[in-house]
């Protein structure tokens, strides 16, 4: 099976090129804005009617070409097919829509785009990954303004990973405070990830309080580094769980944490701590990588994982005393909660494999216990 995957590739325009770029992305978002003026007028929506329309208006208007009329009209119906009741209304800035017709790209390091000025020939910056994708390029891709750099969006289709062989499971249970903590008990911290998340909130209301322009200028220019910083540690962590359950041939198991915002309750102090989680989009990244690699990924019912007793199957609330700590009223075992947690994910996506589970809970209980010794 074939993966839709997005690439970002920052381009390396000279000073005209970046001049007619940028011509070129505001007379495309100015037509855009009369397309969609006409669109909620005659709440036309079908894109061939439309066209009929004002294909001619627009290419005499704004002077755009065949292609990026056309592509004009369809951003403007897609967009405008979401809510017939509200008139879209586009950015000067906005992203710009290119197909095969008005980009291609020229060797490893070079794209070439259309603009109000013919044809532009752009250096961009590439990695290794992307040098090897660039004969799965599929449909359409999209060309943005970010803080003043332009960057080049392709759609790439990658081929899913040969599967490998699974002999076992890692499990991993996602966390706050610890983002991510697997049955083998390695652990990756959210302390970073908090301290990043503290700072530029204190940062954000001391320039919001401050009101200067100088301040609201500083405050768009810090936008989205926070976002930057948490992504780029969901790609690390990822990484590396996809990568030692390929080396290790085990399959992935994670908890499906759909909805669980709506069904916890925190205190007002940790509010906006609980609101910045980025479980859904770890968990992305853990699957898609785990289908480019061949790792199997496999979803499990969240519920009593943090206080179920995994060597005699006690299951209270009283085993788990505390955020950190998990202590069996039963039998007595006892771990690091996120540790037993991952252990109970791990041994639930094989509970139809009652050989399997029954292994994998003792071999795991095994390694705790012998920890819990040398401390």
């Amino acid at each position: 099976m074939l993966m839709n995957l997005t690439l970002k590739v920052k381009l390396c325009p000279d000073e005209a090129q970046f001049d007619s770029l940028l011509k070129t992305m505001e007379r495309f978002n100015e037509a855009c804005n009369f397309i969609s003026d006409v669109a909620f007028e005659h709440h036309m929506a079908n894109k061939v009617a439309l066209q009929k329309l004002i294909y001619q208006e627009i290419r005499a208007k704004y002077g755009l070409s065949a292609q990026l009329t056309i592509r004009a009209i369809a951003k403007v119906v897609e967009v405008y097919k979401r809510d017939k009741s509200i008139q879209p209304i586009f950015k000067p800035h906005g992203a710009m829509v290119y197909d095969q017709r008005i980009m291609g790209w020229k060797g490893v390091d070079r794209v070439s785009i259309l603009s109000l000025d013919g044809r532009l020939i752009v250096p961009y910056v590439g990695y290794d990954y992307f040098d090897n994708r660039t004969n799965r390029f599929r449909g359409q891709a999209d060309l943005m303004l970010v803080d003043g750099v332009f960057y080049f969006c392709p759609i790439v289709d990658v081929p899913d990973g040969e599967p490998i062989k699974v002999g076992g499971v890692l499990g991993v249970d996602l966390g706050i405070v610890n983002l991510a903590v697997d049955s083998d008990g390695e652990t990756f911290s959210g302390d970073k990830v908090e301290e990043v998340r503290s700072k530029s909130s204190k940062h954000r209301a001391s320039l919001q309080s401050t009101g200067t322009r100088s301040a609201k200028r500083r405050l768009k220019r810090i936008s989205g580094r926070e976002a930057r910083f948490r992504r780029d540690v969901n790609h690390c962590i990822s990484k590396n769980i996809v990568a030692k359950a390929k080396g290790t041939e085990r399959a992935i198991a994670l908890e499906d944490l759909k909805g669980i915002r709506n069904q916890t309750t925190v205190r007002k102090a940790q509010r906006s701590r609980h609101s910045s989680w980025g479980f859904d989009q770890l968990r992305s990244f853990i699957e898609y990588k785990g289908k480019i690699a061949g790792v199997p990924v496999i979803l499990v019912d969240p519920r009593g994982t943090s206080h179920i007793c995994p060597k005699c199957a006690h299951n209270v609330r009283a085993n788990r005393p505390n955020r950190n700590e998990f202590k069996c009223v039963q039998c007595g075992f006892a771990g690091s909660a996120d540790h037993i947690a991952s252990i109970n994910i791990g041994a639930r996506a094989v509970v139809n494999q009652p050989i399997v589970a029954e292994g994998f809970i003792s071999e795991h209980c095994s390694q705790l216990q012998l920890q819990a010794h040398e401390l």
